[in-house]
């Protein structure tokens, strides 16, 4: 996907965002995120890209008021919400929603769809009649059928919980979604399935993604732009086709070369390049 014909307005920005995590038992803290900035557009999809560990989900949790900031500033449409809590962040829940990695969790399999969600609408002061018709209008935008509304999660497949999982998120119609290893669940064709939906809902509706994953070919297909985040900072940023088919840093580098290909021969070569790769130092952050 190109940026090229979307006007940059940002939406969020982070600013200098330090994470320190107490350690259980110890007095030191474990400092997850070191400092890092990035901006998402109107209608952009930013991806954030690194290996278990590197900080890019603790930097989606920061945004959502999941993680605590020791520092640093995050602003949503101009309004500082860095330490944003009780009545403040609920507000913020009717534009800023999440998508989690896990379909099967994260859906209460004690209710039925149209529960799940019409739930977010009706508890915002939504009449049931609206919600109803929102929650209707929803399923059709994910190619569920209407009567899914009087089933339960555990009627169906891990790719259709993931859909249902992207309705609840987008039913109060926000602006920024962060989408946290959506699809690494899920097998390979659902994936390509999902990822499809992703970009045909953000092109209807003009909603802004911050998509966290650990491949760098899933995040090829649908983001604008694509941060790499190694051990707490980010070591890379540009648009997405450069950074995830030409990196710059070595780190960059090696998660592509740990993308397997079919064929053995280039298979072998690519796991030479990546080990060679291991063993050599860090060079400075990569900006394009």
């Amino acid at each position: 996907m190109s940026p090229s014909n979307i006007p940059f307005n940002p939406i969020l920005t982070a600013d200098d965002v330090v994470v320190d995590y107490a350690l259980q038992g110890r007095s030191e803290t474990f400092r997850a995120l070191k400092g890092v900035s990035l901006s998402i557009g109107e209608g952009e999809c930013v991806g954030l890209v690194g290996e278990s560990g590197s900080g890019k989900s603790t930097l989606g949790k920061a945004i959502l008021g999941l993680a605590p900031i020791t520092s640093g500033r995050i602003s949503f449409a101009g309004a500082d919400i860095t330490h944003a809590r009780g009545a403040a962040r609920r507000r913020l829940a009717s534009n800023i929603q999440v998508v989690f990695q896990d379909p099967y969790g994260s859906l209460d399999p004690t209710m039925t769809i149209g529960e799940i969600l019409a739930e977010p609408l009706t508890v915002s002061g939504t009449s049931t009649a609206d919600a109803k018709k929102a929650v209707a209008e929803m399923l059709d935008r994910v190619r569920l059928p209407s009567a899914s509304v009087d089933r339960y999660p555990s009627e169906f497949s891990g790719g259709q919980r993931q859909r249902i999982a992207i309705a609840r998120a987008l039913v109060r119609r926000p602006r920024l979604v962060v989408c946290d290893e959506p699809v690494s669940a899920l097998d390979l064709t659902t994936q390509a399935s999902i990822i499809d939906l992703f970009i045909e809902l953000q092109r209807e509706t003009g909603v802004s993604y911050l998509f966290v994953s650990h491949d760098l070919g899933v995040v090829r297909r649908i983001c604008h732009r694509v941060a790499v985040m190694y051990r707490g900072e980010i070591v890379e940023t540009g648009d997405g086709e450069s950074v995830t088919r030409e990196p710059v840093h070595s780190y960059s580098q090696r998660l592509l070369l740990a993308s397997p290909v079919a064929d053995p021969a280039r298979q072998a070569a690519r796991r030479q390049a990546w080990l060679k790769l291991r063993g050599a130092p860090e060079p400075a952050a990569a900006v394009r």
